[in-house]
């Protein structure tokens, strides 16, 4: 009888956690959340506005599911968990997703981390910072109102501004020229490489290391 019973209580230790106890989130409450922003569909993928969702790609290890009106996915970066987000409510609506993937793990905004196409950074370079505006950007803006702050960080990936004062609109949602592609590419797969400086040594740290490459 009481090696019966000493086989029951081993079975229920190694019985897994289920997502959503609390133990559960007692046990992942230092993970952090990376979101790309972006459009869904592959009418937008190559688009400048999309770079979010480019950068989540290359850092993803694993495959996505459907969660949290989201593309979801999961990793490990210096020995932490980390949440892959790619919203797919459409940019203006990001932060739906976002504030669902948060609250449901119990992620604070100094925990967040969102990576997002910006106009008033040359070209390729790659800006990192905590709260602050939104700079027009609806993506910022979105998430900032469903958290209800702006403290959450922003990996900033400058696009550069349309030639002659064009229209801002349109440039966001043209795909990259074929000149920008190699740059994109290359800053991409730089960005996915690094993602664990980000968390490891500090998001100063890892704009200083892509800039450098």
């Amino acid at each position: 009888m009481l090696h019966w019973f000493k086989s029951l209580v081993n079975n229920f230790k190694k019985e897994p956690l289920s997502e959503g106890s609390s133990s559960y989130l007692e046990e992942n409450s230092n993970m952090w959340l990376f979101v790309g922003l972006g459009n869904p569909s592959d009418k937008y993928k190559n688009n400048r506005h999309n770079i979010g969702f480019m950068v989540i790609d290359a850092i993803a290890d694993g495959s996505y599911k459907s969660k949290f009106q989201g593309q979801v996915s999961e990793t490990r970066l210096a020995d932490q968990k980390v949440i892959l987000l790619k919203p797919q409510t459409y940019m203006n609506e990001s932060g739906k997703s976002v504030q669902t993937a948060a609250k449901f793990y119990k992620i604070e905004a100094d925990k967040i981390m969102v990576f997002h196409d910006e106009l008033d950074i040359n070209a390729g370079d790659v800006r990192v910072k905590q709260g602050g505006g939104n700079a027009g950007h609806n993506g910022l803006k979105s998430i900032q109102s469903h958290l209800g702050t702006a403290d959450f960080w922003r990996v900033r990936i400058g696009i550069g501004r349309p030639p002659h004062d064009g229209d801002v609109s349109n440039y966001v949602l043209d795909d990259f020229s074929k000149a920008e592609q190699k740059w994109v590419g290359q800053l991409i797969e730089i960005m996915g490489d690094k993602a664990d400086i980000i968390i490891s040594d500090s998001p100063k740290e890892y704009e200083k290391i892509v800039k450098g490459n």
